[in-house]
């Protein structure tokens, strides 16, 4: 039996992590077996991320003294695990998605990624957004593209500058 104090401890220790998240994800841990919950758990910390299983009722509790995320009664059913993000708010899901087409398990339940609620048949959708390294090297790239045409053309005027330096050269000593 689970005592009051130790319920309020695990409450505001889901605040805490709802507090320092980008995005959440809630799975349905129904029938996941206690290697595959660890095997899932390592692969979440490689990508900065922590699943956290909990009653539904606490994690009801936890959701309304955060107040950060908004999740209906109806998502809150079955074995619930909590995802969350601290890093990159889509490597998650990635990581989740590839666990369900190999063991369809964990399913998603719902995704909440930037404020951005995603329901659990949207799973492909929110794995296949740009993740935040994605993005900045996408950025990076546009930026350093500018930069390099302009080194080019500047190359390419020197070039043209000292052939025709070159051409005015052999022009004098004859």
């Amino acid at each position: 039996m689970v005592t009051k104090e130790k319920k309020r401890e695990i409450v505001a220790g889901l605040v805490r992590k709802l507090e320092n998240t980008k995005s959440m994800y809630l799975v349905d841990a129904g029938g996941m077996t206690v290697a595959q919950s660890g095997e899932l758990r390592r692969e979440f910390r490689k990508v900065n991320a922590e699943m956290k299983l909990a009653k539904n009722t606490l994690i009801r509790l936890a959701l309304k003294e955060d107040g950060k995320f908004t999740v209906s009664d109806a998502v809150l059913k079955g074995n619930t695990a909590l995802v969350f993000a601290y890093d990159d708010p889509i490597a998650p899901a990635k990581v989740i998605r590839k666990y369900f087409e190999k063991d369809k398990k964990p399913a998603l339940k719902l995704a909440i990624v930037e404020g951005q609620a995603f329901d659990g048949s949207q799973l492909k959708v929110v794995s296949e957004l740009p993740t935040r390294e994605d993005m900045i090297a996408a950025i990076l790239g546009s930026l350093q593209a500018p930069v390099s045409g302009i080194v080019g053309a500047i190359n390419a005027v020197m070039r043209d500058v000292a052939s025709l330096v070159e051409e005015v050269a052999k022009k004098q000593g004859k």
